[in-house]
């Protein structure tokens, strides 16, 4: 559980950075003019937001109540830590008894809470999840952020926010899977006019 408080914390702890452009380097001129040397360039966006994140997160540890050490942090710690980033979050998630649950545009305001958006969580564990090993050191078998009950988490995310939000998702992937099929069928008799059916557009992930 936990027990710090919100000021602790980044005002915007999940981020957007999602620069993943590699870092290089810049050539630079010695003093006396014989040659150039190669000086290291400051780190990426998406690594610079991924050691924010990963900052953010031990200072989470830290704040809990026990407080938690990295090789004893599982899924269900990371579960609590993405239900604690709700309270900054800026996307609207209607409760199942508001009348806009399911607009897309709500006509009028309403009371129902602020979270993060399901992309936003998704893009923020996948950084984090590079980061317990590339910056944390930890081993793949043993990584918290890959942990199974963490997908599914945020698949129910994804799931409840299309669903209050009217993104119907899988209904949007059926309807165009159908379609592209039908199209695929609509050749003549000798096999000339028909498509070919592929895999269909892939849906938008962020509510």
């Amino acid at each position: 559980m936990y027990m710090g408080s919100a000021g602790s914390l980044p005002s915007d702890p999940v981020g957007s950075g999602e620069d993943h452009s590699s870092a290089g380097g810049s050539r630079t001129s010695d003093g006396d003019g014989g040659g150039g040397r190669i000086s290291p360039a400051p780190p990426s966006r998406y690594q610079a937001q991924k050691r924010r994140d990963w900052t953010t997160f031990l200072q989470y540890l830290k704040n809990h109540t026990p407080p938690l050490t990295l090789p004893r942090c599982s899924g269900a710690h990371v579960i609590e830590f993405l239900k604690y980033l709700d309270g900054f979050g800026k996307t609207k998630v209607h409760v199942t008894g508001c009348p806009h649950f399911g607009d897309r545009n709500p006509p009028a305001p309403c009371a129902c809470p602020l979270k993060q958006a399901w992309g936003s969580l998704d893009a923020l564990i996948g950084r984090l999840r590079a980061a317990y090993e590339e910056i944390g050191g930890g081993r793949p078998e043993s990584n918290p952020f890959a942990a199974r009950a963490v997908g599914i988490y945020l698949r129910e995310v994804k799931g409840d926010q299309a669903k209050a939000r009217g993104f119907p998702h899988r209904k949007v992937y059926k309807k165009r899977k159908m379609s592209t099929i039908a199209a695929g069928e609509g050749g003549g008799a000798d096999g000339s006019g028909g498509a070919t059916v592929g895999p269909p557009g892939a849906a938008s992930s962020t509510v």
